[in-house]
């Protein structure tokens, strides 16, 4: 199992019966294949959905519905489409249960960077800081390193969407929780030991007992 197809599956059991869930491009769009079955989950994107779904496999989809990031999507029974006013104002408004965002760094207290490199082309914040003020929980799923170096810091050192907005984050080392206290390493995928997950996170890691085994998974391919 390739390291994104790990972290959406454990991201997916994170979400629960009846949720609005918001998912950034990237990564987490994955999240939405992996839903425990019968899990009832309503995906809204900031372009004007509410309902996405895969979109038919015969390939017959309607060039009018994607997600955020443009890719093809469908609509469920009882989904609906509306203009990106009422979409920010569903976000702001604080009526997203979840959003499942990617990183290019977290830190310790909980901030965020994941929309520019000083000195590269900049495609836009898009609704990421809409939804990290407004979500009522945060989500980042993201890959622990980048080239070998932690991408989880004791502070953020590129521009950052957000203060203090994460809750939880999902990498294929373990599930990290962001509390007043910092970061609590709360499960470990079993093909990595607990020292070379520390000597891959910059910031200090917690332990609230021994970490459990990653829920639900397969121990993950080393890379």
């Amino acid at each position: 199992m390739d390291n994104k197809t790990l972290i959406a599956r454990r991201v997916a059991l994170e979400l629960q019966d009846g949720d609005l869930v918001n998912l950034g491009i990237g990564l987490p769009t994955l999240v939405a294949h992996h839903l425990p079955p019968g899990r009832e989950v309503w995906f809204q994107s900031e372009n004007g959905f509410i309902g996405l779904v895969a979109p038919p496999d015969d390939g017959s989809w309607d060039p009018a519905i994607t997600n955020a990031g443009a890719q093809p999507a469908g609509i469920r029974p009882g989904g609906a489409f509306f203009d990106s006013a009422t979409s920010f104002g569903i976000i702001r408004g604080g009526h997203v249960d979840v959003t499942v965002l990617g990183a290019l760094q977290v830190d310790e207290a909980g901030n965020i960077a994941n929309y520019m490199i000083p000195g590269k082309m900049v495609p836009g914040m898009g609704g990421a800081m809409d939804l990290l003020s407004g979500a009522q929980r945060v989500i980042v799923a993201m890959e622990h390193t980048v080239k070998g170096a932690p991408k989880i810091l004791r502070a953020c050192d590129l521009p950052l969407t957000a203060v203090n907005a994460v809750d939880l984050i999902v990498t294929e080392m373990g599930v990290i929780e962001v509390g007043p206290e910092g970061l609590t390493l709360v499960e470990i995928n079993p093909a990595y030991s607990l020292e070379e997950v520390r000597a891959a996170t910059q910031a200090p890691l917690r332990l609230a007992g021994e970490p459990r085994v990653m829920a639900g998974l397969e121990t993950a391919d080393r890379p």
